[in-house]
């Protein structure tokens, strides 16, 4: 068995709910990620803590980053099943190692939410998570054959990070060759959809961090047919040309995630 498949088959063994933990059935999971220039990141990462998970391209080692967007369908605290919410939410994320464990991680620029639950986290965590106004349009075609959508296009309106996400559904399911850059499948699906720990920087500038777990994602391969992801254009790490030529994008129509609360700094 390779390394990175007893880490990820060790990531993707449940561990039992807490009362204070999340559970958040996901409906409508895109990733859109993109292979950047390693120096574009220094600003926007401790690299005292973290090194760059690095792919090799045709133009040299990048480094991956992603914009994740998807609904949270029922959304709730373990203690509280009664109280559910629904909305959209994106995560705007870089693949990075910690060098204190060794353990590959993600680092969040920050994230968006269709939701006042963020002015909760916010207050309560001072983690990095914005109100925006959510329109998703995402209907699973009635047609004989493979799980795939008619159409796919989820629109997030607000100051932080406006972003417009209007991709194809090929129907087809994620090979190694759809995500270049990673030695074997296994590397390819730990590193881009098992970052289970994930580090940010707290609103009052200390390091937060938080875990989560989740399903194995059923991926399907998706086209681009009009993007937009503005965070990414503010931060200097792309261009609006560059935004829409992505690495990948992965599509899955619905996955269980929890989220192992609280948030705390380190």
């Amino acid at each position: 068995m390779s390394d990175a498949r007893a880490v990820l088959e060790a990531r993707l063994a449940a561990r039992k709910l807490a009362w204070h933990d999340i559970r958040a059935p996901l409906l409508h999971f895109v990733m859109v990620s993109y292979a950047v220039k390693p120096e574009r990141l220094a600003a926007h990462v401790p690299l005292d803590r973290f090194d760059l998970e690095l792919i090799e391209t045709r133009d040299g080692p990048r480094a991956l980053v992603s914009a994740v967007a998807f609904v949270d369908s029922g959304f709730h605290f373990a203690f509280a099943p009664f109280a559910q919410f629904d909305f959209g939410q994106t995560n705007y994320r870089l693949y990075v190692r910690d060098r204190e464990t060794g353990e590959p991680c993600a680092w969040f620029f920050g994230t968006t939410m269709g939701s006042p639950v963020v002015h909760v986290a916010r207050a309560l965590w001072q983690i990095p998570w914005h109100e925006a106004e959510y329109r998703v349009e995402a209907e699973l075609s009635s047609r004989p054959g493979p799980e795939r959508y008619a159409f796919f296009r989820t629109l997030a309106r607000s100051d932080w990070g406006e972003a417009y996400i209007d991709v194809e559904d090929t129907g087809e399911p994620l090979q190694l060759e759809d995500a270049p850059g990673f030695a074997d499948y296994d590397e390819m699906f730990l590193r881009l959809t098992h970052p289970v720990r994930g580090f940010f920087r707290r609103l009052d500038g200390r390091l937060g961090t938080y875990s989560i777990w989740h399903e194995k994602l059923s991926l399907r391969v998706a086209r681009p047919r009009t993007l937009r992801i503005a965070l990414f254009e503010r931060l200097g790490l792309l261009s609006f040309e560059e935004t829409q030529t992505p690495h990948s994008v992965l599509l899955a129509s619905r996955v269980l995630f929890h989220v192992h609360m609280p948030p705390r700094a380190v």
